[in-house]
């Protein structure tokens, strides 16, 4: 199935020729601090924010699932489940949102304000990861906010190197529910399956490959599998394992998210954000930024993974630096930039020092 985005958000043109270098620069900036603040609204109402449960049912975990595998450099072995699942079994599934019929219809990653692309894995994700690994990037003792999660693999890459707390959040119900939770419990259980020494014995069927499109090697023992070995070994109960235990899982739009999380006594602050490709709708920006701003703990780090422009969506590096270069709350500094093809980038967002009188 091909995919494409399906809205655009309305962006200001300007005319080179019109202006000298300085006014032009003045210019864009103005076009774009104009964009974030005009830009088209979500097309329906926000999506009430909620706290998913882990489930208790030991089968949770369906024996036939498909998962891909990705492993770079040092980082522990990330299993998530396959996209194209989600396309084939869309009729089967309990989907109250209909994100996956409606996906399916419109051949489309992306429905403003009824599903934002959670199901599937993008390329700035693997970016983010890529740095983690070469930075050395280690979370024991933090905690940690994935933001935009979709399959967790952020999230869940925090909670495998020693995070104390780690929190997934996605606009999607349906992705959380069907996504985000089943890959923290197969990565759960395969780290049990590690430690106690059955590793190869205890895999689920499935088949291990790179992500479409992607440039990435897996170790040997990650390619492909058509056998059938023995049914993985399940926790009696997944949401009584420790590492479970560390997680929260949340659904809805961030300014109903945030205002559920400020609820919570006391309310959290995070060491650790996490938020991949969740910039390209610049209709955004303002709860994005403001759910940052108020979730960050003093000393926290913003991981933004993100590409240089959205091309029919509107969004893209240059516009939220300025969106947020302009409420005065963050420093950004680039930690990676990519290149090639359509450029993609990692960049930090730190707190500002308090300000004098």
């Amino acid at each position: 199935m091909s995919f494409c985005f399906n809205f655009v958000v309305p962006e200001q043109t300007i005319n080179p020729d019109d202006v000298d270098g300085n006014e032009l620069e003045i210019k864009k900036k103005d076009s774009a601090a104009k964009s974030t603040e005009d830009s088209t609204k979500p097309a329906e109402p926000v999506k009430e924010a909620k706290k998913h449960l882990p489930p208790s049912d030991p089968q949770f975990l369906p024996m036939d699932a498909v998962f891909e595998t990705v492993t770079i450099g040092t980082l522990p072995p990330l299993h998530f489940l396959n996209e194209t699942v989600f396309e084939k079994t869309a009729s089967e599934r309990d989907d109250g949102e209909k994100i996956l019929s409606r996906t399916a219809e419109q051949k489309s990653d992306l429905i403003s304000g009824v599903y934002e692309g959670g199901l599937r894995v993008w390329e700035c994700t693997y970016d983010l990861l890529d740095l983690i690994e070469k930075r050395g990037e280690t979370f024991g003792g933090k905690a940690v906010l994935d933001l935009g999660c979709g399959a967790g693999l952020l999230g869940i890459l925090a909670l495998k190197r020693g995070a104390k707390q780690v929190h997934f959040q996605d606009y999607n119900s349906t992705v959380v529910e069907q996504l985000t939770v089943p890959n923290v419990i197969l990565n759960c259980q395969e780290d049990d399956e590690v430690d106690s020494g059955d590793h190869e014995e205890g895999r689920a069927k499935g088949k291990v490959q790179e992500e479409a499109g992607c440039d990435r090697k897996v170790k040997e023992k990650e390619k492909l599998r058509d056998s059938n070995p023995p049914p993985k070994k399940r926790a009696s109960d997944p949401s009584q394992h420790p590492s479970v235990g560390k997680c929260c899982f949340f659904s809805g739009d961030w300014s109903t998210f945030l205002a559920l999380v400020l609820k919570s006594d006391p309310p959290p602050k995070y060491d650790i954000i996490f938020t991949s490709e969740t910039i390209y709708n610049t209709a955004y920006y303002p709860a994005l930024h403001e759910t940052l701003h108020k979730l960050l703990a003093p000393d926290g780090l913003v991981y933004l993974a993100t590409k240089s422009h959205y091309f029919g969506v509107g969004g893209g590096l240059h516009l939220f630096k300025t969106f947020v270069e302009q409420r005065g709350d963050f420093s950004v500094d680039h930690l990676w930039d990519g290149e090639e093809g359509l450029q993609r980038h990692v960049v930090a967002l730190r707190l500002k020092t308090a300000k004098g009188p």
